[in-house]
C-alpha cells in the first residue's frame, strides 16, 4: 500500500456520494498517482451489524443502534491507522465530502508533531477543543492505541459515550492539531474551499425531496417534555416518522458542483447510469436526478 491514502467511509445509503467523492479527489489533484483512494464500507465490518437493535450511550442518554441510519458508517472513521498497518499518512472523510482543491496539500501538511488533525467542530465557548472528525489527517504510526471495534463495543457497555468519541474527547490533547476550516468547509463554497462538506443532512443536494431517513441529533437535553414527545413520535410513527423530507440546498452553487461532478462521472464511466437509477429506486437519490443533470452546467476544467 502507498504511504499516502484517502479513506472514504460509507454505507449503502451514501454509496453514490462516496463514488462521486472518490472521483473528486482524483479529478482535482495535480498528482493523483501520489495517493490511493479506498472505501471503508459498513458491509465489510460485521461488528457494526452485530449490535443492531441494541442500546448505546450517546450524549448521556440511551440510543438504539440502527444499521439503516444514514450515518451508520461513523465508527469506521477510526480504522485507517489499522488499515495502513500503522504506517504513513491517511486522510479519512465522510462520503458527503468533495474535493475542490488538491488533497496532496493536506496529505503533505506539516502536522507540527500532532498525531491527528481536524477542524474545530464549533467556535462556541467550551466547545472549541472538539474536533470535527468527519475529515481527519492522521499520522498512523502515532495512533496504535486506536481500536475502532473495541471502542464501538464500549459504547454499548456505557464505558464510552458516542458524542465524546466522535469529537476526540478521549484523545490526549497533546496529540491533536487543528486544520483550517477550508479543509472541511461546512456547507460553504468559495474560492478558498479545499474540501466541501455537505454536512447538513436535510439539504444534501442528491437527496432533495426524499423522506428523511436519519436520526436527528438529540437537542432535548434539559427539556424532558420535548424528549418524551420525541420518543413517543418514534414509537408511534417509526424511527423516521413525521420527520419530513429533504429540502433543496440553499446554495445553488453547491448543488451544481455535486451534479457537475456526477455528470463527469457518468461521461467517464466512473459511475454507470444503471447504478444511479438503482440508487433512485432504493430512495437513496432524488427521483429527479437526471433532470437536474440535464440542466447542470459543466464544471470548470480540472486542475492542471
Amino acid at each position: 500500500m502507498t504511504d499516502k491514502c484517502v479513506f472514504i467511509h460509507t454505507n449503502e445509503k451514501q454509496w453514490l456520494g462516496a463514488l462521486v467523492s472518490e472521483y473528486s479527489f482524483r479529478r482535482n489533484s495535480a498528482n493523483p498517482e501520489q495517493f490511493a483512494v479506498k472505501f471503508i464500507h459498513t458491509r465489510d465490518y460485521p461488528f457494526l451489524s452485530a449490535k443492531e437493535g441494541q442500546t448505546f450511550l450517546r450524549g448521556g442518554t440511551s440510543r438504539v443502534w440502527r444499521m439503516e441510519d444514514l450515518q451508520s458508517f461513523t465508527p469506521l472513521r477510526f480504522l485507517p491507522p489499522t488499515l495502513m498497518n500503522w504506517q504513513g499518512r491517511a486522510v479519512v472523510t465522510d462520503p458527503d465530502v468533495f474535493a475542490v482543491g488538491d488533497v496532496n496539500e493536506l496529505l503533505e501538511m506539516d502536522m507540527k508533531g500532532c498525531a491527528v488533525m481536524g477542524r474545530h467542530r464549533s467556535g462556541k465557548d467550551g466547545k472549541r477543543a472538539q474536533v470535527a472528525t468527519s475529515v481527519m489527517l492522521l499520522e498512523c504510526a502515532r495512533l496504535t492505541h486506536w481500536d475502532a471495534e473495541n471502542d464501538f463495543d464500549e459504547l454499548f457497555r456505557a464505558v464510552k459515550d458516542y458524542k465524546e468519541w466522535m469529537v476526540l474527547g478521549y484523545e490526549d490533547p497533546a496529540n491533536i492539531g487543528y486544520l483550517p476550516d477550508c479543509w472541511n468547509d461546512f456547507d460553504h463554497l468559495d474560492g478558498n474551499t479545499r474540501l466541501l462538506h455537505n454536512t447538513k443532512r436535510k439539504t444534501q443536494p442528491w437527496k432533495t425531496g426524499l423522506p428523511v431517513d436519519y436520526t436527528p441529533a438529540d437537542k432535548f437535553k434539559g427539556k424532558p417534555l420535548l424528549a418524551q414527545a420525541n420518543r413517543l413520535r418514534a414509537k408511534v410513527f417509526g424511527e423516521y416518522g413525521l420527520l419530513g423530507r429533504y429540502r433543496e440546498h440553499p446554495d445553488p452553487a453547491q448543488q451544481h458542483f455535486f451534479f457537475g461532478l456526477l455528470k463527469e462521472c457518468l461521461l467517464s464511466g466512473h459511475i454507470s447510469e444503471e447504478l444511479v437509477r438503482e440508487e433512485i429506486r432504493k430512495n437513496h437519490v432524488r427521483h429527479d436526478a437526471f433532470e437536474v443533470l440535464d440542466r447542470t452546467p459543466e464544471l470548470q476544467a480540472r486542475a492542471a
